[in-house]
């Protein structure tokens, strides 16, 4: 349609070409890879020490290694399910995640959870795995902490700058390498673990908080699905695409993170101020297989975070400010990349505490973003939204329904060390669940508002 903006300049398949261009829609003659490549995409940046930590909060919360590995499998179900419904957009629309969201918010009201995911995913996850990688570089080396944060954002920032093709290969190059790392430290974590540890008295209010960690770390990458298959040509199977790209995020956050539940009951402790988590799992195993397994999560930490930073720009431009595209997505990278670098700093001194609170966070929005998607994608039935992604349009259902499933949620269910919600303030043993109810509030809402609307194609 008329609207479309599509991207300018030569891309192809050059893995060291700087891609050109934003966020406008990839031309049918620069569409290229297989569905498959998603798997490696996927898991690649789970295959990393945040994620082994995710899964040891758990055991640090006082949970037994059995009610943990269920909350992995019931938290990374939802996330994984996100992942696949959103994926399958990519090579049909070939733009952004953000861009797409454009539909539920309209090009205004889309703003605010772009800004909410870039801040997340470009500054928030970005310090979140360049602080895991910095504890690793650090314990290999025994630099200092800030020499080696250095090093480690400076290789993610420059490889999301040269772009989307780059980002592909380091994922799916890398993966074997981390497959061998882990796969080894999984067996010996096993063979000291005592899975059969009961539980403290803590079910379900610490449940429910680790299920909302769990699914806040695997719908984290929600919000980035079509930006890594919108290069896919638009005849790829979508099923296809959204299988190996869930596919790639369940296993390896799955297994991970019992890994690192597992690893609590072998011997790692629950971490405080000042403390260095990743020196601490690597203790597990044998001094010359640590060595391996350090460098392994220095290059999860990458793979991680070049999505992160990558993503964070594209919903930057998603808001619509006014420069070169390719400039714009460079500099938001740099800019995030510096931000992220502080924060990251910050968050060292006091790991787990930092960690939690985070992944509590991030699932507080992105439940009720999804719940806007899902009504959306419900009532509009399959109809085409191409249309109206680069349309002079909105749609105020969306971040109505938006700001009332954040905000009621919160108030009333969030359950975390900045703020506790109405709930569990008056019961302590509640639990979190503020991101499923602003999921269904969210989509509630979105119904009530933008069902007809959405049924109109408009």
């Amino acid at each position: 349609m008329s609207n479309i903006e599509i991207r300018e300049g030569e891309y192809g398949d050059k893995t060291l070409a700087v891609e050109p261009g934003g966020i406008e829609a990839i031309p049918e003659q620069d569409r290229h890879g297989k569905a498959s490549h998603l798997f490696s995409v996927w898991a690649s940046p789970n295959l990393e020490f945040a994620t082994i930590y995710v899964g040891a909060l758990a055991v640090i919360f006082g949970l037994s290694f059995w009610q943990a590995v269920i909350g992995v499998i019931i938290g990374n179900t939802l996330g994984a399910a996100g992942q696949y419904a959103l994926t399958k957009d990519g090579p049909r629309y070939g733009v952004p995640q953000m861009v797409i969201g454009r539909s539920a918010f309209g090009k205004i009201g889309n703003a605010l959870p772009s800004i909410f995911n870039a801040g997340a995913s470009g500054i928030g996850w970005f310090a979140v795995n360049s602080a895991s990688g910095a504890f690793a570089l650090a314990a290999l080396t025994h630099w200092n902490t800030w020499i080696s944060l250095i090093i480690v954002a400076v290789a993610q920032i420059v490889i999301a700058a040269v772009g989307h093709n780059l980002v592909h290969k380091v994922e799916r190059y890398l993966l074997p390498y981390l497959l061998v790392v882990f796969g080894v430290s999984t067996v010996y974590v096993f063979t000291h673990a005592h899975t059969g540890v009961a539980s403290h008295p803590y079910f379900p209010g610490a449940f429910l908080v680790y299920v909302g960690a769990i699914y806040g770390y695997a719908a984290g990458w929600n919000p980035f699905s079509a930006d890594y298959s919108r290069y896919l040509p638009a005849n790829t199977d979508p099923k296809k695409a959204g299988l190996f790209a869930a596919g790639g995020l369940f296993v390896s956050a799955s297994v991970l993170e019992i890994v690192g539940a597992a690893a609590v009951t072998a011997g790692m402790h629950a971490y405080g101020v000042g403390t260095n988590p990743v020196g601490d799992f690597t203790g597990l195993l044998p001094h010359w297989f640590s060595y391996f397994v350090l460098a392994g999560i220095v290059i999860g930490s990458i793979c991680a975070n070049v999505l992160n930073i990558y993503s964070g720009s594209m919903s930057f431009l998603t808001v619509g400010l006014k420069l070169g595209q390719s400039a714009r997505r460079i500099v938001a990278i740099g800019l995030f990349g510096i931000a992220g670098f502080f924060l990251a700093h910050w968050a060292m001194s006091n790991p787990a505490n930092n960690l939690e609170n985070f992944l509590l966070v991030m699932a507080y929005w992105i439940g009720p973003w999804l719940g806007v998607i899902a009504a959306d994608k419900l009532w509009r039935k399959g109809s085409s939204i191409e249309g109206l992604l680069f349309a002079k349009r909105e749609n105020y259902a969306g971040p109505i329904a938006f700001v009332v499933g954040v905000s009621l949620s919160i108030w009333l269910f969030a359950n975390q060390s900045y703020y506790t919600g109405v709930v569990p303030k008056h019961n302590g043993n509640f639990g979190d669940i503020a991101f499923p109810v602003g999921f269904v509030l969210s989509f509630l809402v979105y119904s009530l508002l933008g069902r007809k609307q959405a049924q109109r194609g408009e």
